[in-house]
């Protein structure tokens, strides 16, 4: 974990006038003089795979905004078993509720490498005040947050098993569009699509044998899209 001083942020090596999310980052309306009269922290942090962010039940001091990687937002069923109730990719925001004073609901655990920009409270609060269009963006956010939350029960929980891999598979093209798609654990496909490890797999094995999605190096797909987008939208 670094520490970036948020004038070096704006100036130093940490550049935030060249940062790839800029324009979709929490601060994406600051001026470099609004960044000048700050002076609290922002920590740059890089979790490795299976990194844990935050705890369900913590009570946060801190938002975050992900620069690069996957993070998977997970609660726990009272049996112990896991479901993951959302994945957040670049220029998402986590941890919001810590703006309210709540608890984080969900365990985020780093699904892929992450690189992330943890902003404390505190620094949001006094810019919710000084700068009214951080307000807008605020709830430009939260509103994001319900609508992808809205579609994940939607999409990704109703269906037959192939529909419902086929459209994860086709959100990840979208959330990182260029990119490889990674090919997570079953354990964690399941958790994502209320579907059991067995029917993960079973899954997989067919698409793969229909080659509507080839491994192309460890654990990276190419995927057939149009070919998945009619499993998806049930005509195939």
């Amino acid at each position: 974990m670094k520490t970036v001083p948020i004038r070096v942020a704006w100036l130093g090596e940490r550049d935030c006038r060249d940062c790839a999310i800029r324009s979709s980052a929490l601060f994406a309306g600051l001026q470099e003089v609004d960044f000048g009269e700050l002076h609290q922290p922002i920590e740059d942090i890089v979790l490795d795979s299976s990194a844990v962010l935050y705890r369900m039940g913590e009570r946060g001091r801190a938002v975050f905004t992900l620069r690069r990687g996957l993070v998977k937002l997970v609660k726990y069923l009272p049996d112990g078993t896991q479901r993951i109730v959302r994945l957040l990719h670049h220029s998402d925001t986590l941890g919001l509720e810590a703006l309210l004073g709540q608890p984080y609901p969900h365990d985020a655990i780093a699904l892929t490498r992450c690189e992330i920009c943890t902003i404390p409270v505190s620094l949001v609060e006094r810019l919710g005040h000084e700068q009214s269009h951080l307000c807008q963006e605020l709830m430009t956010r939260w509103q994001r947050a319900l609508a992808e939350a809205d579609r994940w029960l939607a999409e990704f929980s109703t269906g037959t098993a192939r529909q419902r891999v086929a459209r994860l598979l086709l959100w990840l093209t979208e959330a990182a569009p260029g990119e490889s798609v990674p090919l997570f654990g079953r354990e964690d496909l399941g958790a994502m699509l209320g579907l059991t490890t067995e029917t993960v797999s079973r899954t997989i094995a067919e698409l793969r044998r229909t080659r509507l999605i080839q491994e192309t190096s460890h654990h990276q797909l190419a995927l057939d899209q149009p070919g998945l987008r009619r499993i998806a939208e049930g005509m195939a």
